[in-house]
């Protein structure tokens, strides 16, 4: 299984999602990489020659097959020169910004997962979302064989609507990496690429991150010091079996969501981290 989150990483790619799920006459992507900026219709991807009809499995959104038109997602490069570029992060004002890392798409080169840009066809657009009055259209991020690269439930981003370079959250707040000094194939070291994709868009580490959603898990004292473990693990799977409140948004983290080995390797990134900030 390749390894896809790299901790050389340098850039991330920030995805923006609709809000809302907009009709205009014609929808489009836009990527952005420093001052370059390139636009593509749907039309415009609809045309393209690498353009392909695949059906993709019952997945994190849809729980039923669905075929879809797609494009490789290596458009997301092409246009620019992105050599330091390796992640990919969504963000909009109702959804959660979400990172993942460039090489998760690149890995689709050699064995990986196999990223796409699945394009709605406004002549057939496709079913609603369950519980939502709309698709996940007009564009959608969606992998192909995605327990290859260990593919999240938070890294299928819908409703896209632009693609921005922005740089990695090791290198923006170093603090979030473990020590350098730990073998390769501890927990923790798995444990940080987990915090990174499932808790920093809602947690600060130590100071460490941009959301203000939910409390930092290191300061003024790290959960892993006033939380057991069974309590931890309660929070994750079901937040509201813990403590509730009229404002709470944290949602419950499921088996089909995160791994118990997932679990358990975000845990030992906590104390890890715990532990050196003690030093």
């Amino acid at each position: 299984m390749p390894r896809v989150a790299q901790p050389c990483a340098a850039l991330l790619l920030s995805i923006c999602m609709a809000s809302e799920r907009a009709e205009p006459a014609q929808p489009v992507l836009t990527i952005t990489a420093g001052v370059d900026t390139k636009h593509f219709t749907v039309g415009e991807l609809l045309s393209r020659a690498d353009l392909t009809r695949l059906e993709i499995p019952p997945n994190v959104d849809y729980k039923f097959s669905l075929a879809v038109k797609q494009c490789r997602c290596s458009i997301c490069s092409r246009p620019f020169r992105l050599k330091d570029s390796t992640g990919l992060r969504r963000a909009s004002p109702m959804v959660l910004s979400r990172k993942f890392p460039l090489a998760l798409i690149e890995a689709g080169k050699s064995g990986g997962s196999v990223a796409w840009i699945a394009v709605e066809d406004p002549n057939h657009p496709w079913p609603n979302l369950p519980g939502k009055n709309a698709s996940a259209g007009p564009l959608y991020l969606m992998w192909q064989y995605p327990e290859r690269s260990r593919v999240s439930s938070e890294q299928w981003p819908y409703m896209l609507e632009r693609l921005t370079a922005v740089q990695s959250p090791e290198l923006r707040w170093p603090q979030l990496k473990v020590d350098a000094a730990l073998p390769e194939d501890p927990p923790a070291r798995r444990g940080e690429e987990v915090f990174v994709t499932q808790c920093l868009p809602c947690h600060r580490l130590n100071g460490s991150g941009a959301s203000d959603i939910g409390p930092d898990l290191g300061q003024p004292m790290a959960a892993t010091d006033y939380l057991t473990e069974a309590g931890i693990r309660a929070l994750v799977r079901d937040p509201k079996s813990v403590r509730t409140w009229p404002q709470q948004q944290m949602p419950a983290f499921p088996l089909t969501v995160l791994a118990d080995t997932d679990l358990n390797a975000l845990i030992a990134y906590l104390r890890q981290i715990a532990s050196q900030r003690g030093r």
